[in-house]
């Protein structure tokens, strides 16, 4: 037998094949050879084609769960039906086959975020999951008494709490950059936070509630400076632009599968291999030793160390379909096709009396936040709903933000690539319904 990223495969399946097998599966192209043809892509995600309360299904809630093509779909059937079997140390045909696709996935995943290695490539549930396991294994062994953590207004509260907990664990100190009335990040008065207590800087790359674009090259360059490690939270960035960690230059970059076309409770962790190599098991058990004796247990490398036990091996195989198929939409035409959209949706929704858009950054992923006057923003996600719009309501898990802006919920219509043009209009036209009801 040999090792393969940690995992052991059975003899038969010689190494140098089970490598091509897993290049051959992933060597997707990454641009779209024909004009964008929304009504096509459409098509492949069954789920849009329902009725709701008798209307058309418009779903404007992708920064909660994106719907699933077809092709992640009979992905994950396929290894139920066919492949179900579990990864590492089986040496039947079977297992072989699982561990081959599961491996595939990885490195399909370091193709899509740009990674040098795919021993960077941490499969986790997702990316809370994956903050948390950074701020429990890199953070416990090197946060202490007096250091400082850096976050912004913008987080989402998976990347607020983990490092709050930490800080109450250790005496480290948390810190927040502030965010100006377009609900950008002032980098004034996050310069002034860095300094030589500071070890760690936790951003987003865009943020789920106004749809700021961070400029983390710029920010997690600051941070370096000032020798801090940097974590990025991809979860919104992911889904909607071309993201390259090396260019970027993150310690650290995670993102929910979900929110990219895959199954739920899967999600990827990046390390450098060298940050990965120096921390602590976050989790025990099967699959990440190297050795148990009486005495004393030895561990795997990175990313093994970090896989304990079974691992979602479906939600690993489905992600890679759903990585496949935004290569082989094209990331560069998903992101401009969205814009087209976030633009249409920007000036649509201005005409709505008494409705007022949260968040008017200058560089925005597709996300529109409102609040109508004298309406409870649940009450209008409620009304939209009878209509067949799907749309989110509430503090959005950013509470920090709803203070920042006086507010304690919002509605949010989020946009995907297989939204159109005309989902826009009729959303824009049902908030026009409510505000006429309400006058």
């Amino acid at each position: 037998m040999f090792m393969y990223s940690g995992r052991i495969v059975a003899s038969k399946m010689h190494f140098a094949g089970l490598l091509q097998q897993i290049r051959d599966s992933s060597d997707m192209s990454t641009t779209n050879c024909g004009v964008f043809d929304v009504s096509k892509v459409r098509s492949d995600f069954p789920a849009l084609d329902q009725r709701v309360h008798g209307h058309p299904l418009v779903y404007l809630d992708n920064a909660a769960t994106s719907q699933k093509p077809y092709s992640v779909i009979k992905a994950l059937r396929h290894f139920y039906e066919a492949d179900c079997a579990n990864i590492d140390r089986g040496v039947h045909e079977l297992s072989e086959r699982a561990t081959t696709a599961y491996e595939a996935s990885r490195i399909k995943a370091k193709r899509f975020l740009n990674a040098q290695l795919h021993e960077e490539i941490v499969f986790v549930r997702g990316a809370t999951e994956g903050i948390n396991l950074v701020a429990a294994s890199w953070g416990r062994k090197n946060l202490k008494e007096g250091d400082e953590v850096v976050i912004t207004t913008l987080e989402h509260h998976s990347n607020v709490v983990p490092w709050q907990i930490l800080c109450e664990e250790t005496g480290a100190v948390l810190r927040w950059i502030p965010i100006d009335d377009r609900g950008e990040l002032i980098l004034e008065e996050y310069e002034k936070l860095l300094g030589p207590r500071t070890k760690v800087l936790a951003v987003a790359h865009a943020s789920n509630t106004l749809g700021t674009i961070n400029p983390i090259r710029q920010i997690t360059e600051m941070a370096h400076q000032a020798g801090a490690v940097v974590l990025v939270d991809g979860t919104q960035g992911a889904p909607h632009m071309r993201v390259d960690v090396q260019a970027l230059d993150a310690d650290f970059y995670v993102f929910s599968g979900h929110k990219v076309l895959g199954p739920t409770g899967i999600g990827v962790l990046y390390g450098k291999s060298g940050l990965l190599e120096s921390m602590p098991p976050y989790q025990s058990g099967g699959g990440m030793i190297r050795t148990v004796s009486l005495e004393k247990t030895t561990y795997s490398e990175p990313p093994s160390r970090f896989e304990a036990g079974t691992p979602n091996i479906a939600g690993a195989i489905g992600l890679g379909a759903a990585l496949d198929y935004i290569a082989q939409v094209g990331m560069d035409e998903i992101g401009a096709y969205e814009q087209e959209l976030l633009v249409r949706g920007t000036a649509a929704l201005s005409t709505v009396p008494g409705l007022r858009i949260i968040g008017a950054a200058r560089n925005k992923v597709p996300v529109l936040t409102f609040v109508m006057d004298g309406i409870d923003a649940h009450d209008i996600g409620a009304m939209l709903d009878l209509m067949g719009i799907a749309v989110r309501t509430g503090h959005h898990c950013a509470q920090p933000v709803m203070t920042r802006f006086n507010l304690t919920a919002t509605a949010r219509a989020s946009l995907a690539f297989y939204n159109t043009m005309a989902e826009i209009d009729a959303l824009a036209a049902g908030l026009q319904k409510i505000s006429k009801t309400f006058q």
